[in-house]
């Protein structure tokens, strides 16, 4: 894999994004910044889209000196410079999932927030083995099982995130009635499907509402699933919408404001969390019938 290939990783996409406004704020040609350390612009424009092979920390402490960072930047700066050429999990699935894909694993696991608006599907963080299985199968009909099943285990061991005992990301989901009435695999898929993210909903670190067909269109025009992740205070907010040919990352304000103000309109027309959790319950049940 080539270095213009290898799918960024999150700590190298910040660095970049960081280093890039710092030198544009600066007024700074990046040919001019690149001789600082001694680099071509090229490689310099590599490091600021995050698309580089190795850091080496000496050059990114020399721009942080050039952009007149303060030493608290400086050592964050550094710091991401160190995680960068770690590997994280999900590279070990590589040729199981889709390498754009790979991209969004690294940013999910570094959201502090993740608010997702699902009008077809379960969100993968809520799926069951069996409903993940069943929709691979739709998608790879003629792959083994034990192909499907490598690719299953991914979107499961993703599911960590929100479970785990120790800084479980805050997870708001809001689904739309279609996506729990509409059948995935079987019925016996489903029920097992429903009373799982009912359960999941009663944690206190998830929210799940569900848009029901009552309340219309909200917004007046269909909205396609989307994610909203969230990274703290130092890091922008990132909207991920992933279509059929191809996935979205969207950072300027003006598309946040929008999906932002969209998922507070679909919020507000959903049920509230308790009726929200007796209609998933319900129709689990309506699926066995």
């Amino acid at each position: 894999m080539d270095e213009t290939s290898e799918p960024q990783s999150l700590p190298k996409r910040q660095l970049g994004q960081y280093l890039r406004e710092a030198r544009e704020e600066q007024g700074m040609s990046l040919a001019k910044a690149a001789e600082h350390i001694n680099r071509s612009a090229p490689t310099l424009l590599r490091i600021e889209k995050g698309i580089t092979k190795k850091l080496q920390p000496l050059e990114i402490e020399a721009l942080c000196k050039l952009y007149e960072f303060d030493e608290v930047k400086t050592e964050a700066m550094k710091g991401l410079a160190m995680q960068a050429d770690s590997k994280n999990w999900w590279h070990d699935y590589e040729g199981a999932v889709r390498a754009s894909f790979l991209t969004y694993f690294g940013l999910e696991a570094a959201a502090q927030e993740i608010a997702t608006y699902q009008p077809d599907l379960i969100p993968g963080l809520l799926q069951t083995p069996d409903y993940a299985r069943a929709l691979m199968r739709s998608a790879f009909p003629l792959e083994a099982a034990e192909e499907i099943e490598r690719r299953v285990q991914p979107k499961l061991r993703r599911q960590r995130l929100i479970t785990r005992k120790v800084n479980a990301i805050t997870f708001r989901v809001i689904i739309h009635e279609g996506a729990i009435r509409r059948v995935v695999g079987s019925g016996k898929v489903m029920d097992p499907q429903l009373r799982h993210v009912a359960d999941m909903s009663t944690r206190p670190n998830i929210t799940v509402r569900v848009l029901p067909f009552t309340a219309g269109i909200p917004l007046g025009d269909s909205v396609g699933s989307f994610v909203v992740l969230r990274f703290g205070e130092e890091a922008r907010t990132v909207v991920y919408a992933e279509t059929y040919a191809g996935d979205l990352y969207m950072e300027k304000s003006a598309s946040l404001r929008r999906y932002a103000g969209a998922y507070e309109a679909m919020e507000r027309a959903a049920l509230d969390e308790v009726s929200s959790r007796s209609l998933l319950r319900r129709t689990a049940k309506e699926h066995l019938r």
